[in-house]
């Protein structure tokens, strides 16, 4: 899929794996290349879809579709679940994370009609927050949890990556 000036958005493949470890390695996100390993064959199984967006011969920014949630609300109701969403800090606010969000969904509307995410509770996740609640998703409703483990009320957390609101929305089906 091609969007403006010159930014494509395709899959993770061999050719491109070991640009897209090394753009966000290089940002600072400890992204190794054994991530994207597995995420290829991940995608090889049918378990995951990885959409990269490019820009030249540059990735700038990549979400995956995981068929089969590690939460245990979204795999009981079969909810595909929006993960690990990262975009070059300097390529953000452009459009380009809407169009892998926009790509993601329509990936996800022909097998399911809904589509989950889940999204960190500290400042650094502030854009992705504000962002998945224009798309309009709507908290699940079942609180945090770290470790895909319901926090309970009252008891200590630990705020890191782990520690997550979870979203669904409603997708119409593809005819």
């Amino acid at each position: 899929m091609e969007l403006m000036d010159g930014i494509v958005i395709t899959r993770l493949s061999e050719d491109n794996a070991a640009r897209v470890c090394e753009a966000f390695s290089r940002g600072g996100l400890d992204k190794s290349r054994d991530l994207f390993d597995r995420y290829l064959r991940e995608q090889d199984a049918d378990l995951r879809v990885v959409l990269v967006a490019i820009h030249g011969d540059r990735p700038i920014g990549y979400l995956t579709v995981v068929w089969e949630s590690k939460y245990p609300p979204f795999r009981q109701d079969r909810v595909p679940e929006i993960n690990d969403f990262n975009m070059v800090p300097s390529f953000r606010r452009r459009g380009i994370g809407t169009a892998l969000m926009d790509e993601a969904e329509t990936l996800i509307r022909e097998r399911s009609t809904e589509a989950g995410i889940g999204v960190g509770m500290y400042a650094d996740y502030g854009p992705a927050q504000r962002m998945y609640v224009l798309r309009r998703y709507v908290p699940d409703g079942l609180g945090l949890t770290t470790n895909h483990t319901p926090v309970a009320a009252g008891g200590p957390v630990k705020v890191d990556d782990d520690l997550v609101l979870w979203f669904r929305k409603s997708l119409e089906r593809a005819m």
